[in-house]
C-alpha cells in the first residue's frame, strides 16, 4: 500500500466527498470509511485525489464486486486532461463513456 502524502490527506479530510462511502452513501459517523487507491499506473498506486475513493469497510473488503462502479465514479471525477495523460494502455475516456451508458449520468464532478 502506498501512503497518501500529508498535503493530499489534509485536502481530502476537508473535502465533504470523503466523509461518505461513494457506493453506499453511508456517513463516516456510522461506518468506518477506508480510502481506496482505485487506479494503478506503471505498477504503482496513483496518489491523485480523483483516483482515491472513500469506501465503507464492508465495500472495501469486497472490492472485486464493486470494481466497475468504483471505476465509473473515479473516471467521472477525473478531468479529460487527467484521463488523457494516463490513457496509455487503455483509453480511459472511452471506458468512462461506456460506463456512463451503463450507469447513467454521474453525480460526481471532475476534481
Amino acid at each position: 500500500m502506498r501512503p497518501i502524502p500529508q498535503t493530499l490527506r489534509a485536502d481530502m479530510e476537508s473535502d465533504p466527498f470523503y466523509s461518505r462511502c461513494c457506493i453506499t452513501g453511508q456517513h463516516k459517523t456510522s461506518v468506518k470509511i477506508d480510502w481506496h487507491h482505485n487506479f494503478i499506473y506503471a505498477g504503482r498506486q496513483l496518489n491523485e485525489k480523483w483516483c482515491i475513493l472513500p469506501l465503507a469497510k464492508e465495500v472495501h473488503n469486497n472490492i472485486v464486486r464493486y470494481k466497475e462502479k468504483c471505476d465509473w465514479i473515479m473516471l467521472n471525477r477525473g478531468t479529460d486532461e487527467q484521463l488523457e495523460h494516463y490513457s496509455k494502455a487503455r483509453d480511459l475516456k472511452r471506458v468512462r463513456d461506456r460506463l456512463n451508458k451503463k450507469y447513467g449520468t454521474p453525480r460526481y464532478k471532475a476534481t
